[in-house]
């Protein structure tokens, strides 16, 4: 339902977003894994026909973004990551502004409006302006916003951002109940718990580009059996991380003054001995950090830092 081909998007020497591909299918959801910056919102952008691309190709439902942009944008629900909303207006009237910029009408928007308060369980609150509502509740209807008039194409743009463990669960469930309809969803997301809960398939996003894609198991299954060791303290980097590798299966991730970032297998038996090559090469080391094989690990190892920095 989504096919996006070659997407390069640019800024004068600035590239947001640089040869990124993917297909994202009817009733899933396909994820865009990444920090802030990576390029998740301006693909998003693209894909809405917000933003032009600089070359590539996109089409929603076999309509070229660009080429028959109308025919594209009205399959499309965006609830973007900034809120969308007019807050001297009730949630009732929000709902009501877009529904009808969609082409609904008479009962049939008024009908809408009140099924999309109902699930976003503000239907107790339908005529307060939104200006008192809380962060939460501004979320869910922001996301209501989006879907309105059933779209059958949902771009998510980090829809929990800033929300309350509560809210966020609804907008989880609210996510789901769209996809079992048959929804198609693209969602943005730098939480790596989310991904890992909603999403049939997922690209690892970093500096415009993807990093890694596939089903969460395929991704699991790149980082192997190699455990994560991160070591701080004071090290001098070239030195050390020639000693770490001439040790064979570890791999330096990452080096610099004050933190050495290694990727080994069975690094919890292997310990002494990087260690002890460590401080053959000068190193002194203060903390040590082991997790286990997982996701978080796979981006860290792509991008050579965690997915919050």
């Amino acid at each position: 339902m989504i096919t996006v081909d070659a997407l390069r998007k640019s800024y004068g020497d600035l590239v947001a977003v640089d040869g990124v591909s993917f297909v994202a299918g009817e009733g899933g959801i396909f994820g865009l894994l990444g920090p802030n910056g990576a390029g998740k919102s301006t693909t998003i952008g693209c894909i809405s026909g917000l933003l032009p691309p600089s070359s590539g190709r996109i089409r929603v439902l076999g309509h070229d973004v660009v080429l028959d942009g109308r025919a594209a944008r009205s399959c499309i629900g965006v609830v973007p990551q900034e809120l969308a909303l007019y807050e001297d207006l009730s949630a009732a009237d929000n709902l009501g502004y877009w529904g009808a910029a969609y082409g609904l009408r008479g009962p049939a928007l008024k009908r809408r409006v009140g099924e999309v308060l109902e699930l976003t369980g503000l239907l107790d609150r339908a005529r307060e302006p939104v200006k008192r509502y809380s962060g939460g509740m501004k979320r869910r209807l922001n996301f209501g916003c989006g879907i309105v008039h059933r779209p059958r194409v949902l771009l998510l743009d980090e829809p929990t951002v800033g929300v309350d463990p509560q809210s966020r669960v609804r907008l989880l469930d609210l996510v789901r109940e769209q996809v079992a309809a048959g929804t198609c969803v693209l969602y943005t997301s730098h939480y790596m718990e989310e991904a890992q809960a909603l999403c049939d398939r997922l690209a690892i996003m970093d500096h415009g580009r993807i990093l890694a894609a596939g089903t969460l198991a395929e991704l699991r299954a790149m980082v192997g059996e190699r455990d994560l060791l991160r070591l701080t303290g004071a090290f001098d980097p070239d030195p050390v991380r020639g000693a770490v590798e001439a040790l064979g299966d570890a791999g330096v991730v990452s080096a610099d003054a004050g933190a050495l970032l290694i990727a080994a297998g069975s690094a919890s038996r292997r310990l002494p001995a990087i260690l002890q090559a460590v401080a053959g090469a000068g190193g002194e080391v203060a903390e040590i950090t082991l997790s286990q094989p997982s996701l978080e690990n796979l981006f860290i190892t792509l991008t050579g830092r965690e997915l919050r920095e």
